[in-house]
Parts: structure tokens; C-alpha cells; sequence
């Protein structure tokens, strides 16, 4: 079994900053791209940023500047640092990965995604 924990959320002043953890766990063989989505109330979740396995990152226009994606890849982590947050930015925020498995002792073909259960991150102006 797969699992993926996100942690670190919560409630920040405007300006402020927070750090995301996901930490995945389980009969892990290899983990390809990681990310960070959020989905805001009433609206369609958003991809925030991406990793590669070898660093390679990319980010929404609108964290740009502010947010940096980061991966250790011998623990299986992956770190969201969030600095100068905005109201805006306020959302429960989910890591993905796509993570190649073991099943009866084996690395199974293909990668996979899942999904952390999300953590809420409060900006108050």
C-alpha cells in the first residue's frame, strides 16, 4: 500500500509564511513527478508546482517568486515553502505523485498517481 501525508498547514497572517511537507509511505519502488495542487472554495483544484525525480520544477504564474517546490527523493518527501501569502492563496492544498509500486514482491509496470488527503492553508488579510 501507497500513502501520501501532507502536513504543515494552517492559519497565517498576509505576508506570512507556511511550509508544506508530504511525506510518502509504503511499498515504494520509484516516485516520478510530484506535485502541489490546491482547490479554493468553489472553484476546480489548481496545479501549484512540479518536480521531476532530477529537480526539474515549474510553477503557476501566480506563486512565482514566492513559493518553492523542493524533493528529497532518500525520504521520500517533498517540501512546499510558501512566502508572501496572500489571501488569495488561501486553500486546501494536496500533494501528488506518480509512484511506481511493489505488489507480490515486485515492481509493478507503471506509475501511478495518488493523492494526499489535502491540508488547509488559511491567509487572513
Amino acid at each position: 500500500q501507497v500513502q501520501l501525508v501532507e502536513s504543515g498547514g494552517g492559519l497565517v497572517q498576509a505576508g506570512g509564511s507556511l511550509r508544506l511537507v508530504c511525506a510518502a509511505s509504503g511499498t515504494i519502488f520509484s516516485i516520478n513527478v510530484m506535485g502541489w495542487y490546491r482547490q479554493a472554495p468553489e472553484k476546480q483544484r489548481e496545479l501549484v508546482a512540479t518536480i521531476t525525480s532530477g529537480g526539474t520544477t515549474d510553477y503557476d504564474d501566480s506563486v512565482k517568486g514566492r513559493f518553492t517546490i523542493s524533493r528529497d527523493n532518500a525520504k521520500n518527501t517533498m517540501y512546499l515553502q510558501m512566502n508572501s501569502l496572500k489571501p488569495e492563496d488561501t486553500a486546501v492544498y494536496y500533494c501528488n505523485a506518480a509512484i511506481r509500486a511493489y505488489s507480490g514482491g515486485y515492481p509493478v509496470r507503471n506509475f501511478r498517481d495518488y493523492w494526499g488527503q489535502g491540508t488547509q492553508v488559511t491567509v487572513s488579510s
